[in-house]
């Protein structure tokens, strides 16, 4: 073989050798996203007894484009040193902290985000656990015990029983994820209207705009007692500004020209992500991803479930009737 062949021979097998190593480094990456995620499968465990969908085969792929209701829960996990250290109490544990029942329209270019005020009095009903045994009925209970009796699939039952309305997909990301997510975002501008001093979520701000990282974020996210409201709603009100920033950021950031980002992006997402069966891969969070590309910030209507302070207990709310039916009634 002359001079030029062997030149000809080795490129050729550097090119293999890097394609391989490509296709390698894919497939761990690809191994290691997947081994990320935590997968719940709620609708074996929930049965039939169930509201009726919107849609007879609901999909995360974007060629399908229906409508889809997803309940998105921000969970103060107890597991995990980095948990602990974001003030996710002991070792034994959690609690939803935030909850929002996201409704996407069909056509995904618009949907509406209801935040449950997790004080919300409701009547909780039996769920199933794994080992078989299932909780008991409860009246007059917080709406977040759900989650802590029962995990996922008693939040998405105890969803379905106060709304009516089917839950699709289930998505929990707990305090070490959301952090990191947005700390791979390159954090996020939020403008609070007053100034926040809050010792439990450590989190010191005045009134205006400011670019915060992960853990500020978390902190705004989690802040109660340290704004003039001091209320569960004056919170969720800050969460629903923070989910419409955090939509801004990701639009505004083109993840698919920066892989080493993109990959970060993904990395934070599935580390802190629990979900059902439904969406418990990278490529089908990737599909429910890109059938959001159409959706933007100013097409995402955020409210909260009509409330009034509960005859019992000045310090939790009850559903507001028939506010409260009449909105679940537009998400069916």
């Amino acid at each position: 073989m002359g001079g030029r062949g062997r030149v000809l021979r080795a490129a050729g097998l550097t090119l293999a050798g890097a394609l391989l190593l490509g296709i390698a480094a894919a497939g761990w990456l690809y191994r290691h996203l997947d081994d990320n995620i935590t997968g719940v499968d709620i609708d074996t465990a929930l049965g039939d007894d169930r509201p009726a969908r919107a849609t007879p085969t609901p999909s995360a792929s974007p060629q399908d484009t229906g409508p889809l209701t997803l309940l998105v829960l921000g969970s103060d996990s107890r597991g995990g040193a980095e948990n602990a250290e974001l003030g996710g109490g002991d070792s034994e544990g959690a609690r939803s902290d935030t909850a929002m029942v996201v409704r996407l329209a069909a056509g995904r270019t618009t949907a509406t985000v209801v935040s449950i005020p997790r004080d919300t009095l409701v009547t909780r009903p039996s769920c199933p656990r794994p080992d078989g045994t299932s909780t008991r009925e409860a009246h007059q209970v917080m709406f977040n015990t759900a989650y802590a009796v029962g995990g996922p699939v008693c939040a998405v039952k105890t969803v379905e029983a106060m709304t009516d309305v089917r839950i699709d997909h289930f998505l929990e990301i707990d305090f070490s994820g959301f952090a990191k997510l947005v700390d791979a975002l390159g954090g996020v501008t939020v403008t609070v209207d007053e100034d926040i001093d809050d010792d439990k979520s450590h989190l010191k701000l005045d009134a205006g705009t400011h670019h915060l990282d992960g853990t500020e974020a978390l902190g705004l996210a989690r802040t109660r007692y340290g704004t003039a409201g001091g209320s569960d709603l004056a919170r969720v009100q800050l969460q629903q500004r923070l989910v419409k920033a955090l939509l801004e950021q990701i639009s505004g950031t083109d993840l698919l020209t920066d892989p080493a980002r993109l990959y970060r992006v993904a990395d934070a997402v599935t580390g802190g992500l629990t979900t059902d069966t439904g969406l418990d891969s990278p490529s089908e969070l990737i599909g429910l991803g890109r059938s959001l590309g159409g959706l933007s910030a100013d097409a995402v209507r955020t409210v909260t479930m009509p409330v009034v302070p509960a005859p019992s207990d000045s310090n939790r709310v009850v559903a507001d009737e028939p506010a409260a039916s009449e909105l679940w009634k537009s998400l069916r």
